[in-house]
């Protein structure tokens, strides 16, 4: 089986890439951070290693091109690459809402038309998204990546209803906060990423993310939502956004905290 993976570089990318080559997956990986992707793995016959800006559709073409050549067809596409900068919309760069919806929104967007075409031809295929709990429910202190997570999600399942007649799958996964180096960014921003860190005092690992990514390849849902109970939460406070208001002082104090201890 034939797997791009996007942001192999570090965080869940880099983990679930090493698991599915543990398995004897051919992988494509991707990033834009060379140096880390070629600290991380090593070019093999079953292992393509590339430079990609996934705001670029030219280099996603080059690359579906380059996969093709190598393996002759593509079963899998997660995409996985995205950014965060904590901050207040009216503290914020203008540059900051182009780079949060360029790669975290128009990259996904990208990645899945252009490795849709070729999973039609097929008739096969499955496109796993990456979002958030952010997409679920709005965040404030992370007003701009909360809209390009909403963003990925509308999309995802927009697209899986189109691509499901061909043949192929797509499912957004919307995790809760989990370790990675993103995290480690928003322990800098406590006062603004506080509803980030108001969740259950055990922080998402990366093989928790591994494991959801395996059963959404066996079962091939819509849509997950993890952990559960965070999930339930985001859903009502996108159906009830005053009452999510009215918590918002306790989540920010239990936010900060967290923040303090993490």
């Amino acid at each position: 089986m034939v797997a791009i993976v996007t942001g192999a570089a570090s965080g869940i990318g880099k983990h679930f890439a090493g698991e599915l080559a543990a398995r004897g997956f051919q992988l494509v990986l991707a990033d834009v951070n060379e140096e880390g992707l070629a600290a991380a793995f090593t070019p093999q016959s079953n292992t393509l290693l590339f430079h990609l800006d996934v705001r670029r559709a030219d280099q996603w073409t080059e690359l579906i091109a380059a996969a093709l050549q190598r393996f002759g067809r593509i079963d899998y596409l997660f995409n996985i690459a995205g950014i965060i900068q904590p901050g207040f919309i009216f503290e914020t760069a203008v540059e900051s809402i182009d780079r949060h919806i360029d790669i975290n929104a128009k990259g996904v967007m990208y990645g899945t038309k252009l490795v849709s075409e070729v999973m039609v031809k097929q008739r096969s295929g499955h496109i796993v998204n990456i979002a958030s709990l952010a997409g679920v429910a709005p965040i404030k202190g992370i007003s701009i990546y909360s809209a390009s997570k909403y963003a990925v999600r509308g999309f995802s399942l927009a697209a899986g209803y189109e691509l499901r007649p061909h043949g192929v799958f797509v499912t957004v996964v919307c995790p809760d906060l989990v370790d990675t180096p993103m995290l480690d960014l928003q322990l800098n921003y406590p006062r603004e990423a506080a509803l980030t860190f108001s969740g259950p005092k055990r922080t998402l690992q990366v093989s928790d993310i591994s494991r959801v990514l395996w059963r959404v390849m066996r079962d091939k849902p819509l849509e997950v939502m993890f952990p559960a109970s965070r999930g339930w939460m985001a859903r009502l406070g996108n159906l009830l956004p005053t009452l999510a208001q009215l918590l918002d002082a306790q989540l920010t104090r239990k936010g900060l905290r967290r923040a303090e201890w993490l």
